[in-house]
């Protein structure tokens, strides 16, 4: 069985989906794992446009943690990150359909009801509601060509 802490997912593509009225959303077929996982949900902040949900695979949820527990004691943020992070994330298993359960307060904060963006973003994807994904879609474009110049195998 492989290791499925380690293992390297890649999220791409965007997909729209509906959300059901238990708040069930499918998770595109090619982004589900081979062994039964929990992703981490968290509630992420975007500047200008409002929350969305950030879905990290374990791997990525432990280099979060990592990353937390590596900062200084005396980091005064520190204590204040660990406590945001807390506060704002959930495990959440696929069900046999394929899909997660977002929590009510999380489905809130996002604005997500009757649709869901699942945008992939490498290492994670996202959801987002349809109106705040237009505009961090808005807002990416005139950088795309800036950031992807970066990226020396293009």
């Amino acid at each position: 069985m492989p290791d499925i802490v380690t293992a390297q997912m890649i999220f791409t593509s965007v997909y729209e989906h509906s959300v059901d009225d238990k708040r069930r959303v499918p998770v595109p077929f090619r982004w589900r794992p081979k062994e039964p996982l929990e992703f981490t949900l968290m509630v992420f902040p975007e500047e200008g446009i409002g929350e969305y949900l950030r879905v990290l695979p374990p791997a990525q949820w432990l280099k979060l943690l990592e990353e937390i527990k590596a900062m200084p004691s005396d980091n005064d943020q520190k204590p204040i990150l660990q406590r945001i992070v807390a506060r704002d994330s959930l495990e959440v298993r696929l069900d046999s359909a394929g899909r997660i359960t977002i929590p009510e307060g999380m489905a809130a904060r996002a604005d997500i009801s009757d649709t869901a963006i699942l945008s992939g973003a490498l290492g994670h994807f996202e959801l987002w509601s349809p109106a705040r994904h237009k505009k961090v879609e808005e807002k990416d474009q005139p950088e795309k060509v800036h950031v992807l110049k970066r990226v020396r195998a293009l």
